[in-house]
């Protein structure tokens, strides 16, 4: 088994740019996954918080995608054999929003790569950093933190034991069915490839999980449906832990309780195991 340690060693990519116009169609078709009601995205319209994922997409060759689907090569995918990839979280610093019809520049860079031993092995955890601009203004500032193990085809993946929480106390609640249909479209509306959000022969038997697979990102935007459609105050900051993963067919749970200066968040499978958990700070 390579030490990741050697494999990620004098890894530095370098930072990359791109540049966007946002528009409204990628905010009409998350709404309608959504089921939520309200007229077409106008242009001026604030884009609801992460809900810039649905741009900045790659359009990768499909000669250029690797046996899992993800792309084979990529500027901040680490060099690892074997690569499997989860998301872990993430971080969102907000100053002003992003409008619908502006030109967004991203920059994108790598802020950490660190290896960890885990309880099934050494895992690296990468931090690419992203800056979005509206010309010289600075509107986001965002962490992402993706975790990669080595894992042969076929070995089975080792995944504690779900333990059952409860409900935590919560001012509102969400409950999201999730099922083949939802895992598709929002793949296609990420434009993502990664085989065990479509494929079941192949999340079960390549990478050992017992079933289709959630995205991370979906239940983070989960999360961020409580302010959104409770809060009366604009968000300053967000930030988010993925725990345990969610499999298709379960109904996500989605819980808001009000802080002093925020809210907390958490997402949990309907009768079974917390998920994710976050939390939002409000502008001052």
């Amino acid at each position: 088994m390579t030490d990741l340690r050697d494999a990620v060693a004098g890894w530095r990519p370098e930072a990359a740019g791109t540049s966007e116009v946002i528009g409204p169609w990628p905010t009409e078709a998350f709404s309608g996954l959504l089921d939520l009601p309200g007229p077409a995205a106008r242009l001026r319209e604030p884009l609801p918080l992460l809900w810039h994922w649905f741009h900045f997409l790659e359009p990768i060759p499909q000669a250029a995608l690797g046996e899992d689907g993800h792309p084979a090569e990529g500027r901040f995918l680490p060099p690892i054999p074997d690569r499997r990839r989860m998301i872990a979280g993430g971080r969102l610093e907000v100053r002003a929003p992003i409008l619908i019809g502006d030109r967004i520049d991203r920059r994108s860079e790598l802020a950490e790569v660190a290896v960890k031993e885990g309880r099934s092995g050494q895992m690296a955890f990468v931090t690419v950093r992203h800056e979005y601009r509206r010309g010289a203004e600075l509107l986001l500032t965002e962490h992402q933190d993706v975790v990669y193990r080595s894992q042969p085809a076929g070995e089975h993946r080792p995944l504690a034991a779900p333990v059952a929480a409860d409900e935590p106390p919560h001012d509102w609640k969400i409950g999201t069915p999730t099922g083949p249909r939802l895992l598709f479209r929002f793949s296609a509306l990420t434009y993502n490839t990664h085989r065990i959000h479509y494929d079941r022969p192949y999340v079960t038997g390549v990478e050992g999980y017992p079933g289709l697979v959630v995205h991370g990102p979906l239940l983070a935007l989960l999360l961020l449906e409580i302010p959104r459609r409770h809060a009366d105050r604009p968000v300053a900051s967000f930030e988010y832990r993925l725990s345990s993963p969610v499999f298709s067919g379960a109904t996500v749970l989605t819980h808001g309780r009000r802080e002093d200066d925020g809210l907390a968040l958490s997402g949990m499978v309907e009768g079974g195991a917390r998920a994710i958990t976050g939390r939002v700070t409000f502008a001052r």
